[in-house]
């Protein structure tokens, strides 16, 4: 057992999981759950202090080692955020005697008197400021920089975040480790037989792409709008397009490209789901559509690689890095190339099952063991730190 020898206690470690929410778990929701889920039982002789921002489910208090506090306000607007993070957290983390504090989300305290590791997913918000509202803006450039000057270590969740960070705050190279999601267990290839009953449910039995994702400017859903209806005008084929996710912000321009389609009653909107479902979606599908015009890490593009399904994505940010060759890679700003790389897979059974077989090879690189893993060793480096 590890100990603190100033105090003779066990090591506290203080995390922040506001993202875990019963039956709303969304991207960072289950990083946090994928990776400290495996930490809790990798570190046992380690007290977790879970601070959450309202009442949770038990579900997430992932082993007897976890301690729990409710810490209001709820945050969930840059207003409150503010309080958290600022005001009432700070002052949470001192009273439990946390000796280092976790936050997976990118948000933390600017002051703490412990050592910190702070996770950035992305700095989107940097390269594409009239996608998210103004205000959310404003938070983000203002305190984003003040969290990672003064976080001790960050966790970046690709080479092109780690780059980002370099190039727009001046983060030395050392204080970021690059550490790469998982996939979770449940994605996997389905059977034919499960496949036509899919497509039967959801695409009157054809064949159809899909995107997976929150609906906002970043991910380029008009892109992928006009870019199938020139697939649908080109290429005289009975494929759909099934769009799986929440409209999130500034949707209208999607609303008004999806109304001036040729081939809108070929679209089918889905909305959230679930891990169950999503699978099934995804397994079923002729080729993931994700032309992102910028992605922290991109998780549907490996879990695409393990349900062994063709992907089309964007040359540019993490998604080379991630994909691979397990990818037709596109410029995202280019509607033929999209609509083309469509062509490919729709008239190419061999272009796409080589795309899935190299997915095969090189899936194995993301999984949540390793990450946890890799995650376990950057903590006790921050513990042998603050050892007397």
């Amino acid at each position: 057992m590890v100990k603190n020898k100033k105090d003779n206690k066990k090591f506290r470690i203080g995390v922040n999981v506001r993202f875990l929410l019963q039956g709303k778990l969304e991207g960072i929701g289950w990083y946090t759950y994928e990776i400290f889920s495996r930490l809790v039982s990798l570190m046992p002789d380690i007290t977790f202090v879970f601070f959450f921002d309202r009442p949770f489910d038990q579900q997430f208090i992932f082993g007897d080692n976890v301690e729990t506090k409710v810490v209001n306000p709820p945050a969930r607007h840059p207003l409150l955020w503010y309080i958290w993070f600022e005001k009432t957290l700070p002052s949470a983390i001192e009273s439990e005697n946390i000796d280092v504090f976790i936050s997976p989300d990118g948000y933390m305290p600017g002051k703490l008197k412990v050592p910190s590791l702070l996770t950035i997913h992305d700095l989107a918000f940097e390269h594409y400021k009239n996608h998210i509202p103004w205000l959310v803006w404003k938070y983000y450039t203002h305190y984003t920089p003040i969290f990672t000057q003064r976080a001790t270590k960050i966790i970046a969740v690709s080479k092109a975040t780690a780059t980002d960070l370099k190039e727009k705050y001046h983060i030395p190279d050392n204080k970021i480790s690059v550490i790469y999601n998982g996939c979770s267990t449940s994605f996997k290839p389905i059977v034919n037989t499960r496949k036509a009953t899919i497509r039967e449910t959801y695409t009157d039995g054809r064949p159809y792409f899909i995107f997976i994702g929150a609906f906002h400017p970043r991910k380029n859903i008009e892109g992928i709008l006009q870019a199938f209806d020139i697939f649908r005008q080109k290429c005289k084929t009975a494929h759909k397009l099934v769009l799986v996710g929440r409209m999130a912000w500034e949707t209208h321009s999607i609303k008004h490209t999806f109304q001036a389609m040729q081939f809108k009653e070929e679209v089918v909107f889905i909305g959230s789901a679930g891990r169950d479902l999503l699978n099934d979606l995804l397994g079923g599908a002729e080729a993931l559509l994700y032309p992102s015009f910028l992605e922290g890490f991109g998780l549907p593009l490996v879990e695409a690689m393990y349900c062994e399904v063709p992907i089309i994505t964007s040359n540019v940010s993490c998604m080379p890095e991630v994909a691979g060759k397990a990818a037709l890679l596109v410029n995202p700003t280019s509607i033929e190339e999209i609509a083309q790389a469509m062509q490919t897979i729709a008239e190419n059974k061999n272009a796409g099952q080589a795309l899935v077989e190299e997915g095969k090879k090189i899936r194995n690189r993301f999984n949540w063991d390793d990450a946890a893993l890799k995650w376990k060793d950057e903590i006790w480096a921050l513990l042998s730190e603050i050892q007397c």
